[in-house]
């Protein structure tokens, strides 16, 4: 499944309150920590991340402190005390992430978690769910083979990396739209894992080297010498888009929707990221419809919608666009667009 349908699935399990023991596979560098991260964050719920590759037993397990008898004739026991990063109260997700990268014996004792929900003298309370991810052995991660009794408990999700969803990530995000406009023309190139290189293309690396270009530092200590040599011819396609200000503040009588593919969803990339009022795109409606062939008309329409639903403003974005009689007669199903 992708990024997104994977949302949907948590979405569908917290809402529904369902314990079930959930288990996500995936390529390093594709954000499973992320995406559950805003699965939690969506539901207004709390999110403890716990990478278990970086645990001994006794972190999660907690410390055996000694409890001395009343009477001397009596023996002494110990308690365990838990750790404080454990959830004690409330409603959350206790995500275990690097699962299979945590050796045996931590398997082991991750393992009491999450079937018997309880581990010494801890017990995780009724509103926490426990989900777990983990990279897969093609991928080539350190990763021990996982004991069949716990992974039978689990459910399996595989997780793949989707370019539909990184950039509804990336514009939330604000990750340069040069980026995003180069990946919607070398999708390829979102994530392309070369083990053989310290740095290859990810969503993760693609974060990294959207700073490293805002800061005009290169960025193939992030993607690799392929991708962004790549990246680097593609910015001089920048250089010969239309000025997207002028189309914004609605002067864009005079300007032609480029010829060239890539100059096309640069151009539709950089309206989507700085459309930031409703006037605005108005403005981008008008222009598209009288200068640009359907497709890319739909595709702004599409992605500017999921930007305003997911700022709130849908209802600002249909009041003016809906006033606008030459989209109207362009978008006869625009509604059904907005409602989606």
């Amino acid at each position: 499944m992708n990024p997104k349908e994977l949302i949907n699935f948590l979405e569908k399990l917290i809402s529904d309150n369902l314990n079930i023991s959930t288990m996500i596979w995936g390529p390093p560098g594709i954000g499973k920590s992320s995406i559950v991260a805003a699965a939690a964050k969506k539901a207004e719920i709390d999110f403890i991340d716990l990478r278990l590759s970086q645990l001994a037993p006794t972190d999660l397990r907690g410390l055996p402190v000694p409890v001395h008898p009343k009477d001397n004739d009596q023996q002494g026991t110990s308690k365990w005390y838990p750790p404080e990063f454990l959830p004690r109260t409330g409603e959350g997700i206790l995500f275990l992430d690097e699962l299979n990268m945590a050796p045996p014996v931590m398997q082991g004792v991750a393992q009491q978690l999450i079937l018997d929900r309880k581990i010494g003298s801890y017990k995780v309370p009724d509103g926490w769910k426990i989900l777990s991810a983990g990279n897969r052995k093609e991928d080539r991660a350190s990763v021990f083979e996982m004991p069949s009794p716990l992974a039978n408990r689990f459910i399996h999700l595989e997780v793949e990396a989707n370019y539909e969803s990184f950039k509804n990530y990336a514009i939330s995000k604000n990750i340069a739209e040069e980026i995003t406009a180069f990946l919607a023309f070398r999708p390829k190139l979102l994530h392309s894992m070369n083990v053989d290189q310290k740095a290859w293309p990810s969503p993760r690396s693609w974060e990294i080297a959207s700073k490293l270009f805002k800061h005009q530092l290169p960025i193939d200590i992030a993607v690799g010498e392929g991708a962004a040599s790549e990246f680097k011819s593609y910015i001089n396609v920048y250089k010969k888009i239309p000025k997207l200000e002028n189309i914004l503040k609605g002067k864009g009588n005079n300007i032609s929707f480029p010829k060239q593919i890539s100059s096309q969803w640069a151009t539709t990339t950089g309206l989507i990221y700085r459309s930031k009022s409703a006037k605005e795109v108005k403005n981008v409606f008008v222009w598209l419809i009288d200068n640009a062939t359907p497709e890319w008309t739909q595709l702004y329409a599409s992605d500017i919608v999921e930007s305003f639903k997911t700022q709130g403003k849908l209802s600002e974005l249909a009041k003016v666009v809906m006033n606008d009689e030459k989209i109207i007669k362009y978008f006869k199903d625009f509604e059904s667009i907005l409602n989606k």
